[in-house]
């Protein structure tokens, strides 16, 4: 023990190392190539995909929450991820300081990976409601990572819920209230846009739909400034080459910028 009380021997002790297991977390960066900035891309991708790892457990629990019209600790969730993607956001400012030279001399390392192959980000698009099937087709020669995904698919979607907890208040929702195929992406439906309009026409009166709205709301703009910081550091490093992946790259990417994971609690602005 030191003056100050602090532990020093570890003898039979577990250490913070070992209840991290930085053992293995800091020897996962194998680089390819000789280039020094390799590990920079190694390690920046690798630890985004440690957050969208909680985020995907903060996701799936807030689900559950909802489905049991628990919505505080749903809230603390949303809000938790939506702080989860403010620093995968922060990411690509780091990330967005390699040249074009520096990315080139390791670039041919990376083969055919790409982020786009990313079973995490899918699954996050998934749970949250962007059901875009032919996305499947990277992951079906892993078995236990295409389980996984169905399974996200064979349930209701994050805004799926927050439909149903309107339907549970009262509110018609039209023809969500029939859906039962959780595996398509569903289509914005007039009578979900009046029932959010009465929401924000009322807030008093509906203050925990009006608050899981905003939550929403909130997710998602960061989710998409999540997207465009990623078009503006491909576009900056890569330009307009084709992706690794064989995507068209920056223009693959701009149009994923026009998904809208929760598109009537959008569009409700122009109608208040």
């Amino acid at each position: 023990m030191t003056d100050h009380g602090a532990q020093t021997d570890f003898r039979g002790r577990m250490s913070y190392a070992d209840y991290l297991h930085l053992e293995k977390v800091l020897h996962a960066q194998e680089t390819l190539s000789s280039s020094p900035d390799e590990l920079l891309f190694i390690i920046q991708h690798q630890t985004s995909e440690l957050w969208m790892k909680l985020a995907i457990h903060e996701i799936s629990s807030a689900l559950e929450a909802m489905r049991a019209d628990d919505l505080r600790p749903a809230f603390k969730m949303l809000t938790r991820v939506a702080r989860i993607f403010e620093q995968l956001n922060s990411a690509w400012d780091v990330l967005r300081t390699m040249t074009p030279s520096e990315y080139t001399r390791f670039r041919g390392a990376l083969g055919q990976s790409s982020g786009f192959q990313s079973a995490q980000y899918r699954a996050i698009e998934f749970l949250a409601g962007n059901r875009n099937l032919s996305m499947l087709k990277p992951h079906d020669h892993q078995p236990e990572i295409m389980g996984r995904l169905e399974g996200i698919l064979a349930r209701p979607s994050l805004y799926d819920e927050a439909l149903a907890l309107l339907s549970r208040n009262g509110f018609d929702i039209g023809a969500d209230a029939a859906r039962t195929d959780w595996r398509e992406s569903r289509q914005p439906n007039a009578a979900v846009l009046a029932a959010w309009q009465a929401v924000y026409a009322e807030p008093e009166k509906y203050w925990a739909l009006y608050e899981l709205a905003e939550k929403l709301v909130d997710f998602e703009d960061y989710f998409r400034r999540w997207r465009f910081n990623h078009v503006t550091t491909v576009e900056r490093i890569i330009g307009l080459k084709r992706g690794t992946g064989g995507t068209a790259g920056v223009s693959y990417l701009r149009r994923m910028l026009e998904v809208e994971l929760f598109p009537e609690l959008w569009t409700v602005r122009t109608e208040l």
